[in-house]
């Protein structure tokens, strides 16, 4: 691949709170009124990756990038991810704290040998988070590397790997030890959502079926269940209406889900939808599904 140098933003890869930043969102172009070819190479399906990130566009970001429960990537101050709720997680609070995100990039690489590519890449990450003020931006110059796959016809980001160049300014050296700083910070357990904690057992029923399975959830709401290697991941709790994703790598299926906890917190019951099975992705949300029933088997955890 040709050097390439480009004014985009990120890919923001990984870092509790608003880290994750990550090479790939380095080309970020205008958006097309039409809707985007699917990629057919592994460049542009990092670019396609890149310009995703920007917009913060987490469902076509999980359509590239692996749902594997051990896929393993990296990002700055050693932090690891398994997985992919716990990253997303990370990114959704990245892109309700950030006001812009932009990544110029320095250097681009990649290498392909049949059904496997890997690449190198040299950027800096660009965040602004003062709506009021653009002026004031936190620069960090950052390097990744990472490996795609093909499966079933599509590019997949399996692995990557990103940290922090060397730089000599003062304000380079003091972004990155802000940014290590919130790292840290990030480690500690986040907040349970809406203060009720959604941890523990659940059995999960799909009314129509009476398909029965049991959820192993975090405090939380997310986490995995037993039918198809699915996984869960709460996106908003509020008052006790309880909305999240599923995503079922056995079947390569994946949707979301709305239900309603009970007063006593001991069982929910909504509905289920559909968004991707298979290669096919454009099904409406909310129109093909079915009814849930959840039913803690442990007990509710009591408040401190």
């Amino acid at each position: 691949m040709n050097r390439q140098r480009h004014h985009h933003r990120p890919f923001r890869l990984l870092v509790r709170g608003w880290l994750l930043l990550s090479p790939l969102l380095a080309i970020i172009l205008c958006a097309p009124a039409a809707r985007a070819e699917e990629p057919h190479d592994p460049e542009a399906t990092l670019r396609t990756l890149v310009r995703a990130n920007a917009e913060r566009d987490l469902a076509t970001m999980s359509k590239y990038m692996s749902h594997d429960v051990d896929a393993i990537g990296y990002t700055i101050d050693g932090r690891k991810y398994v997985g992919w709720p716990d990253l997303a997680a990370d990114m959704r609070s990245e892109f309700d704290s950030v006001v812009k995100l932009e990544i110029p990039i320095t250097d681009l690489r990649m290498w392909r040998n049949g059904g496997v590519a890997w690449f190198a890449m040299e950027l800096d990450y660009i965040r602004y988070s003062n709506p009021g003020d653009l002026t004031q931006r936190m620069v960090l110059p950052l390097r990744e590397t990472g490996v795609l796959e093909r499966r079933d016809g599509r590019w997949i980001l399996v692995a990557w790997h990103e940290s922090t160049r060397h730089h000599d300014s003062a304000t380079e050296q003091a972004a990155a030890d802000r940014l290590a700083l919130l790292h840290r910070a990030s480690d500690m357990p986040p907040a349970v959502p809406n203060a009720v904690d959604l941890s523990g057992e659940w059995e999960v029923t799909e009314i129509e079926d009476n398909k029965k399975y049991v959820a192993t959830l975090n405090a939380q709401g997310s986490g995995p269940y037993t039918w198809q290697e699915g996984q869960f991941s709460t996106t908003s709790f509020n008052d006790r209406r309880w909305q999240g994703t599923w995503k079922q790598t056995g079947n390569d299926r994946e949707g979301a889900f709305e239900v309603i906890l009970s007063e006593d917190g001991t069982e929910a019951k909504g509905i289920w939808w559909y968004v991707r099975v298979g290669t096919r992705d454009n099904i409406p949300p909310r129109q093909h599904g079915g009814s849930y029933l959840w039913k803690r088997l442990t007990p509710a955890p009591t408040a401190p």
